[in-house]
């Protein structure tokens, strides 16, 4: 791997990990006692300290060492996780994205700001370490797997404030010990030399009566205390020549605990047993090790024979299972509960970790946009052969042409579910926003998350980010009450934002709403009066008295805050909406609250066409869009209010003529002067209906959308275009902005669509 693949490598983990671990801390904000979400969040930040050490970024390795000392207390139950460490914890997460991408940008001084966030953090992670804040305070490096736990046990053990640093040795000699030419004193004088005997309990339970001693058996055991900064395997090297004679137990200081569960987090993500984990991270030898298999072994031969005499005497008896290596561990004193615990939880770790691997392919953006382009063109080229094969009227040529069409429709399918991701992960990024703005203007909120599960193309839910924010920006400080407000209303103080995302009819809605006041109408219109958006003489509906607070500068608040003000965020949210040819619907009840819908297509590339003719041009309707088409003779139309209905089975449907609209002649038949009989294809966009009448209906079309050039930038009731088989250019028509801007008549005086669109199409 290349340095540039190693750099962007590192910044895609830690990119995730730090998403996880703001998901994780708003995780423990309900659950702030989970021993799993505890552990999760410190592998994380570990993980993080560990790949920096890798590219020698010091100031991330050094500020994620003190983070990651704070968790690990809490790890051990000496921290308890509550609102104010929780927010330290947030901003520390934040301080790291800042750090990291200084270091990837090769800033080797950091900019005085951000020296002032790292001291003023520090300072607080120290207060709950309850050590000074020094700036000559020394942090160890990222510690290798091989390192032995004694070289990083002193800063360990100061971090975790434990002050039992003594290993414990407890030694039962063989009654032949002496015989075999043994001198178990001689054992002590050799641990003086590598440390200190702190403490010595002789046990003599063994020693039997006076007349039944023999004065060459042993009969004494030793609990003793060694203060030394040796490993486990140094200290069982002592009695190496004397393990057949003795049984053995080294137990580490309690310091160890936390050292040996980090290490065990930094060994390699590889498949391994429980006992190599242990005997890799130095929490067993390999005697014990041995010691354990056997023991296992044991006991689960016992336990097979005792389910075969129960299986011959009566077959209803539960079957004994057999008992896992880390229970014996356990149970055997070879190694503490939480350090068995944190192996198998590496285990698990490195299991999922397999899982995902094997189940994603890592593909840049870049390539699956190019992938995306060569589907389009592929279509465009499958519809241009389909033209030359119906010319040929050859029937092999034209079923071998159907099954490239076939396969053509499955490999775009395949290549746009590509770039489709899950919207829930965009939606959790809204938690921290509602924590954090709720405390600032003084509110209790909830944010609730339906749908999460909604797939929709990576390219929308990337444009769609900036919407959704300011949409819950306004929530919070426009549509919730305060909470006195609320209760005197007899609403619970707690208010709730809520986040939903599901499709309907092949286009993905996404809703914000709010158990708020809703929306004041009176309001709305009057600061619209007064900023000269509409003339009092102008009957406008609630639909269109809603929208006021999407243009540009308008804004009900009394005083520009730090949340809004500015009158410029739902107007960029009509824009960016737009852009992605969606459309907002808004709902609102005084209060009880408000619901912003907003209408997206699921993709932004190729989308299924209903081909239609006006005149002698050719246009595409999305074909989601689309509910049924009939001959307009058929029905029976009026006018009224300046609209054309058709009686659609006893309901009144508007409808639009699109050669009039687009300004073009009515396309006659060929050979005769009589005109064509009209064809009407309803469609449906939100909560809108209407019909609109075409000259000729020809087919489903696979459409691979082109952008519209600046030059047509401005052209109404057309979201792009596309090239049909025969070459021609189609225009695809934008139904939720004709519908919008045509059959709600909402336009601005003297502005005409129609004559604006003719002199942009000719």
């Amino acid at each position: 791997m290349s340095i540039d693949e190693g750099m962007q490598a590192y910044l895609q983990e830690t990119s995730e990990l730090l998403d996880q671990t703001e998901d994780t801390l708003l995780n423990l904000e309900n659950s702030p006692t989970d021993e799993g979400l505890i552990n999760e969040l410190f592998r994380a930040v570990h993980t993080i300290k560990g790949a920096s050490g890798l590219f020698g970024f010091d100031a991330v390795v050094e500020f994620t060492h003190d983070a990651e000392s704070v968790m690990g207390r809490t790890r051990e139950g000496d921290l308890t996780i509550d609102s104010d460490l929780l927010t330290l914890f947030l901003k520390c997460r934040d301080h790291i994205s800042t750090l990291v991408d200084l270091a990837v940008a090769g800033e080797v001084e950091l900019p005085d700001e951000t020296q002032a966030t790292d001291a003023a953090l520090r300072t607080q992670l120290h207060i709950y370490l309850g050590t000074p804040t020094t700036e000559d305070v020394e942090v160890p490096p990222v510690v290798a797997h091989d390192e032995p736990p004694a070289a990083i046990a002193e800063e360990t053990e100061r971090a975790s404030g434990i002050e039992n640093e003594a290993w414990h040795i407890s030694l039962r000699f063989t009654a032949e010990i002496l015989r075999n030419g043994m001198d178990p004193l001689s054992f002590f004088r050799y641990l003086d030399t590598i440390g200190d005997i702190v403490h010595l309990t002789t046990i003599d339970d063994n020693i039997p009566a006076l007349a039944e001693m023999n004065p060459e058996d042993s009969y004494l055991g030793f609990e003793l205390d060694l203060l030394s900064p040796a490993t486990k395997d140094e200290i069982e090297e002592v009695f190496e020549f004397v393990q057949e004679d003795c049984d053995l137990h080294i137990i580490p200081p309690n310091s160890h605990i936390s050292l040996y569960a980090a290490l065990i987090d930094e060994l390699p993500d590889e498949n391994m047993r429980i006992g190599e984990i242990l005997t890799l991270s130095g929490t067993l030898t390999q005697r014990e090790l041995i010691e354990a298999l056997t023991l296992q072994s044991i006991t689960n031969a016992e336990n097979i024979k005792i389910n075969e005499q129960n299986a011959e005497q009566d077959a209803t008896i539960e079957t004994i299972p057999p008992k896992p290596l880390g229970e014996v561990i356990v149970e055997n004193k070879l190694a503490s509960p939480k350090i068995v615990k944190a192996a198998l939880q590496k285990q698990e770790k490195v299991k999922a970790t397999k899982a995902k691997e094997q189940a994603i392919v890592r593909v840049s953006a870049e390539k699956l946009e190019e992938l995306i382009n060569l589907v389009g063109e592929l279509v465009i080229s499958g519809a241009n052969t389909r033209v030359l094969a119906a010319h040929t009227e050859d029937a092999d040529i034209l079923e071998a042409v159907d099954n490239m069409s076939r396969l053509v429709e499955e490999i775009r399918d395949n290549a746009l579910g590509l770039r489709m991701v899950q919207i829930g992960e965009t939606f959790n990024r809204y938690r921290r926003v509602v924590r954090e703005l709720s405390k600032e203007v003084g509110k209790e909120i909830e944010l609730k998350i339906s749908g999460g599960d909604t797939e929709l193309d990576k390219t929308v839910v990337e444009k769609i980010t900036d919407p959704l924010m300011h949409l819950v920006r306004n929530s919070i400080d426009h549509g919730i009450e305060s909470p006195e407000e609320r209760v005197a209303t007899g609403k619970p103080p707690v208010a709730t934002v809520s986040l939903n995302a599901y499709t309907e009819s092949g286009t993905i809605i996404i809703e914000v709403s709010d158990d708020g006041g809703g929306i004041p109408q009176n309001v709305i219109l009057a600061k619209a009066l007064e900023k000269g958006l509409v003339t009092e003489e102008q009957k406008l509906t609630e639909n269109e008295i809603y929208h006021l607070i999407f243009e540009p500068g308008f804004s009900t608040a009394e005083a520009v805050t730090n949340i809004s003000g500015r009158g410029v965020g739902m107007d960029v949210v009509r824009k960016n909406i737009d852009a992605l040819r969606g459309h907002i619907d808004i709902e609102s009840h005084p209060g009880i609250g408000t619901t912003f819908r907003i209408h997206l297509p699921l993709t932004l590339a190729i989308i299924d066409g209903f081909q239609v003719q006006v005149g002698d041009a050719r246009y595409i309707i999305p074909l989601a869009l689309v509910d049924e088409c009939m001959e307009l003779d058929e029905v029976v139309t009026d006018q009224a209010d300046g609209k054309n209905y058709v009686n659609l089975r006893g309901d009144a449907l508007p409808y639009i003529r699109l050669n009039e609209l687009f300004g073009v002649k009515q396309r006659e038949k060929r050979g005769e002067q009589q005109k064509h009989r009209d064809n009407i294809v309803i469609v449906q966009s939100g909560t809108q209906r209407a019909g609109l009448v075409v000259d000729e209906l020809l087919g489903e079309f696979q459409t691979v959308i082109k952008p519209l050039g600046t030059i047509f930038q401005n052209l109404k009731g057309f979201s792009g275009a596309t090239i049909l088989g025969s070459g021609e250019v189609a225009m695809i028509i934008d139904v939720a902005g004709l519908l919008n801007r045509v059959m709600s008549q909402n336009t601005k005086p003297g502005h005409d669509v129609t004559k604006e669109n003719q002199s942009q199409l000719h």
